[in-house]
């Protein structure tokens, strides 16, 4: 156990070890200086010429939404296009056939807004030409919107604020300086271990049986670096990374655990580095370092110390809870990465998570409904925002003095929209379980008529709400005993996609047109100071609250009813 939370402090190290000058280099790279071109800024500005963008232009909040918009339009209607279509295409030796309207629909919805959840199996389910042409592709593209509306967020809290900036310049920056670059590198390393690049049609392999057995291969490679990297975490494969191919030994897992929170954590160290407050973004980065922490060891602790049940058997429980897990990691490594999956929105398994011990779930849910403590790329600024604006606002009125963050005076109508979305965020999934629920309960013989659900009462519930709020945050992860390929699970979900996507982008940039047309305000006396450590608790015990107080009674009908009738 101890050279295990040793191997776990190594691999966190490192991720900030390689975070922090990445931070540095990203504000570099979206200082938009075109004083010294080189290739890549020769190249980006063929680009613009081509397209007839004037790179030099500055957006406002409108325009900059209007471009995010329509570029998000333009990518569900080609996706839900070639879904539909794929069976005709092309790189299909497999002779897989084209999606179902609905689960085209979802797949494309879950791509464009890096949920990947996936209702569908990537063997099965898609061809090699729908894989890079619109789910590696939608990958790309949606984590580079991501990080260009994180980016315009942080242009309109500097100082000398000139409006959020080019959508077009730090799109395509994001692309070809970060996301392109890191996926190479990282692809390199995963091809190394073992892991496949190749065109060919599946492989028909004889078992230690003697039974004739499909091994699905293909282009795995290329798909996987952008889904870490980009907080996506569409899997090439069904079981995503507990598959040998996504995953083939402790080092890939490593680089598969530094790879999914360096750009989020990066980030972090770009704002300090690029409102020239450094203590600013330390703060922030204790408070998400915190709750990481908090959320990922109840989960290591509950899966290592066993399942009470078998223990009861007179069976040797040392190795802890190993149901659904790869021996290959064991149970200590396994909770260690959904720990991380659960901040971080990219939603990758190494585990079937259905199988996990009844608290468990509430560290994942907690660490998905907040999508804050790291969060997405670029998206975990937008929702630690929210928050920030709710904490400031409290503490000022606390204190008596003006609600300020880092120069900007805050509003009430700041206040309302801020608490609106982070309300608005928590009922989603609320609501749509309720909806789930009423219609398992007014249909003729209900589940066994329906067959939603592999395991019914408090585990049924959870794995209901935990489909909601995972496709509300954007993680896309499943308890995976839920029969979702139906049109109500399709459309449903869907529909918390689209709303945990844009619900939030909408509203963060309504605050920062807001307050970046105010005055700058110069640190003072009477001005909050956001960069203390006492701040950050208190920052933090608004984010606890504002969740435990939502979630709480559906914790006790769901994860808490499990656990005690397991543990009378």
């Amino acid at each position: 156990m101890i050279i295990d939370i040793i191997g776990s402090l190594i691999l966190f190290s490192v991720v900030i070890l390689l975070a922090w000058p990445l931070g540095k280099y990203m504000n570099k790279v979206y200082q938009h200086d075109f004083s010294r071109p080189g290739l890549l800024t020769k190249i980006e500005l063929k680009i613009f010429r081509l397209i007839k963008v004037d790179s030099s232009v500055h957006m406002n909040i409108r325009q900059y939404l209007i471009c995010f918009a329509l570029l998000n339009t333009v990518w569900l209607l080609y996706g839900f296009t070639v879904l539909l279509t794929q069976g005709w295409f092309f790189l299909n030796p497999a002779g897989n056939p084209s999606m179902e309207w609905t689960l085209a629909l979802h797949s494309v919805v879950s791509f464009i807004t890096s949920t990947n959840q996936q209702h569908y199996s990537g063997e099965t389910g898609s061809t090699y030409f729908s894989q890079i042409a619109v789910f590696t592709l939608l990958q790309f593209l949606s984590a580079a919107a991501s990080l260009s509306v994180g980016v315009a967020i942080i242009r309109c809290l500097r100082k000398t604020s000139q409006g959020p900036g080019n959508f077009y310049v730090d799109f395509l920056r994001s692309c070809t300086r970060i996301l392109l670059p890191l996926s190479l590198i990282a692809a390199t390393f995963f091809m190394f271990r073992g892991m496949p690049m190749t065109f060919s049609r599946p492989d028909t392999v004889v078992s230690l049986q003697g039974d004739s057995t499909v091994v699905a291969t293909g282009l795995v490679a290329a798909m996987i670096p952008i889904k870490e990297l980009g907080s996506n975490g569409g899997g090439y494969f069904g079981t995503n990374n507990a598959h040998p191919f996504e995953n083939p030994d402790s080092i890939s897992y490593s680089i598969h655990y530094i790879i999914v929170l360096l750009l989020p954590m990066a980030f972090i160290f770009f704002i300090g580095y690029f409102l020239e407050n450094r203590k600013f973004s330390n703060m922030i980065f204790g408070v998400m370092t915190l709750g990481l922490v908090l959320i990922t060891i109840p989960i290591i602790w509950q899966e290592v110390n066993g399942n009470p049940m078998i223990s009861k058997m007179g069976i040797d429980n040392s190795p802890g809870n190993m149901e659904g897990k790869e021996i290959r990691f064991g149970s200590y490594y396994t909770s260690f990465y959904s720990g991380e999956n659960a901040v971080v929105p990219a939603g990758t398994i190494t585990s079937m998570l259905d199988s996990y011990m009844p608290l468990s779930a509430i560290p994942m849910l907690t660490g998905m409904q907040v999508d804050g403590f790291f969060g997405g790329l670029g998206t975990g600024l937008i929702n630690i925002f929210y928050y920030l604006i709710v904490a400031v606002f409290l503490g000022c009125q606390m204190i008596g003095r003006t609600p300020v963050l880092l120069g900007w005076k805050i509003g009430v109508v700041e206040m309302q929209v801020a608490t609106g979305v982070a309300v608005l965020q928590i009922m989603i999934p609320l609501v749509l379980t309720a909806i789930a629920c009423f219609v398992i309960n007014e249909t003729p013989g209900g589940n066994q008529t329906l067959g939603w659900l592999s395991n019914t009462g408090a585990h049924g519930f959870s794995t209901i709400f935990y489909e909601y709020v995972s496709a509300t945050a954007g993680n896309g992860s499943g308890f995976e005993s839920l029969g979702d390929n139906t049109a109500f699970w399709n459309l449903s979900t869907s529909i918390a996609m689209l709303s945990g996507r844009f619900v939030p982008i909408i509203g963060v940039l309504i605050i920062a047109a807001m307050i970046s047309k105010r005055k700058y305000t110069e640190s003072s006396a009477g001005v909050l100071k956001t960069e203390t450590v006492t701040f950050g608790l208190f920052l933090f015990m608004v984010i606890i609250l504002l969740n435990a107080l939502s979630t709480l009674p559906v914790f006790a009908l769901g994860p808490l009813q499990e656990y005690f009738r397991m543990n009378p």
